[in-house]
């Protein structure tokens, strides 16, 4: 029961699964919030810096979990390319498809309206030309209902990304590591540990901003990078892996439940959900087993005795159903019926 699993403040924002008086399964509700929810809009964003307010952005590439996000608030739902990985097995992301980001897309388009859906595009889906940029993010603007992008690389991908922005699409720029060119940045490592590295990456930063990006996010680089850019750009910067000084931080989704392969040092597990989903899948197996489940109570009989008709008897004597028939009388007999 969903009921059962959320905290009483995400109930209320969320929902409740309800039974129907005949005891089906009702459909989800969720319940209005105390206060209408506004759409949240680059300018939502941007005056949340000026406050000093932090933006929450995740990581969402399933339907349930956009419904969800969009309830409690979250200001940035991101259609991140790791759920290829999540979902559908990917070893990385260079081999997530286009096609798999647009199905993500579409869920999250309809599982959410609140939240600033932010596209991840993925691999090669921008690098080639200007105009191939644009075609992709009008794609998945008229196809998915995304409303942004996220694009990651450096300062010599700033041509392609200004071509979607002067197009009509806000882009996030997205600097640091970039799951895309790992062998170039010679693993999963921080980057801007070191001066001169760190230098690169603000001209980075720098590159998508001249570009026209709304946001910059950085991923695990030193926390010295987050700060400074934090503190001299115009726009948010988003710290994923990369600690505080930001505007805001980014978390996939799948890492705050361990439900990943792998959850990187950077994230934090909130609840490993692995050992409770284990434990619901082995008591389900072994219900099967000792025929357990389904009971009476998941389970529909045909009607008996409706004033002087009984459509069991009806059917079992027009398929000759002997063993069926033999019951239904020791039944009668014993005063069962």
């Amino acid at each position: 029961m969903l009921s059962s699993r959320l905290s009483q403040g995400m109930r209320r924002a969320a929902g409740q699964v309800r039974l129907s008086p005949a005891g089906g399964m009702a459909a989800r509700s969720f319940a209005a919030a105390e206060e209408p929810r506004k759409k949240v809009t680059i300018d939502t964003l941007n005056k949340k810096k000026e406050a000093g307010e932090q933006i929450v952005q995740m990581a969402i590439y399933d339907y349930r979990s956009a419904v969800l996000a969009d309830r409690i608030g979250i200001d940035i739902l991101c259609v991140s390319d790791t759920g290829g990985m999540v979902l559908f097995g990917h070893p990385n992301t260079t081999t997530v498809s286009f096609e798999e980001v647009m199905m993500m897309t579409k869920a999250v388009g309809r599982g959410s309206k609140f939240g600033l859906r932010m596209v991840d595009m993925p691999y090669g889906s921008f690098w080639k030309s200007e105009q191939q940029a644009v075609d992709n993010a009008m794609a998945f603007v008229s196809q998915g209902m995304g409303e942004v992008m996220k694009c990651e690389g450096n300062r010599h991908h700033a041509k392609n990304i200004a071509a979607i922005v002067n197009a009509g699409i806000p882009v996030q720029g997205h600097i640091g590591i970039c799951p895309m060119r790992l062998p170039q940045l010679s693993g999963f490592r921080c980057q801007g540990r070191k001066a001169d590295e760190a230098l690169r990456l603000i001209d980075d930063a720098h590159a998508f901003i001249e570009a026209g990006c709304f946001s910059i996010m950085n991923e695990v680089t030193s926390t010295e990078v987050t700060e400074y850019l934090g503190e001299h750009l115009s726009v948010p910067v988003i710290s994923l892996g990369a600690g505080l000084g930001g505007d805001g931080v980014h978390i996939i989704t799948s890492d705050l439940f361990n439900l990943a392969d792998m959850c990187p040092r950077h994230s934090k597990v909130y609840k490993d959900l692995i050992p409770d989903m284990v434990g619901v899948m082995e008591q389900y197996r072994d219900e099967v087993r000792t025929k357990k489940y389904p009971g009476l109570e998941h389970s529909n009989l045909m009607f008996r005795k409706r004033k002087v008709h009984d459509d069991l008897k009806e059917f079992a004597k027009a398929l000759n159903w002997t063993s069926k028939l033999e019951k239904l009388e020791a039944a009668e007999a014993a005063g069962k019926v």
